[in-house]
């Protein structure tokens, strides 16, 4: 994820957010407490390297997808698009999710557009940057947090009475 989000710029992709904010993106900590039962953190390795990984979320009909990030030397190669697949898919099949739902950062347009492409629409709900969440500082001023939703393609299963 540090890799990914907030690598030295020599080391950066293009999802990075390093000319955004300083710090951190996540801590191992914060990892650890993502492990219980209704959360899931999805990996692609090869060999012993993390190339990729996402997180998934299972809420009441829905599911949260963050924390997508691949390996700045692997970017552009379509495991991103793999991985959120797989993502949507795990979702909608251990979560019932017929919603999925992220959020993505304002100053991020071309992340939006990602998204954008693959579905996902903006719900209209702004939130301010969580100073206080410890998941870096920024460095520019009016960054907000804007929120994603999706109609899964697959929906889960519903069994006829």
């Amino acid at each position: 994820m540090n890799r990914a989000y907030r690598p030295p710029s020599h080391a950066a992709g293009w999802t990075h957010e390093s000319n955004l904010i300083a710090g951190e993106r996540i801590s191992t900590e914060q990892v650890l407490s993502l492990f219980h039962e209704h959360s899931t953190i999805l990996l692609l390795r090869l060999g012993q390297e993390i190339v990729a990984c996402v997180h998934v979320q299972g809420g009441k009909s829905c599911a949260y997808i963050g924390m997508l990030a691949t390996n700045p030397a692997m970017q552009a190669q379509g495991i991103g698009k793999q991985m959120l697949l797989h993502a949507e898919a795990y979702a909608t099949q251990h979560f019932n999710a017929s919603v999925l739902k992220m959020s993505v950062l304002s100053s991020r347009p071309e992340l939006l557009a990602f998204y954008e492409r693959r579905g996902y629409v903006l719900t209209g709900q702004v939130e301010e940057y969580p100073l206080l969440a410890d998941v870096g500082q920024p460095i520019i001023t009016g960054i907000q947090v804007l929120s994603l939703e999706k109609v899964s393609a697959n929906p889960p299963f519903k069994q006829e009475s």
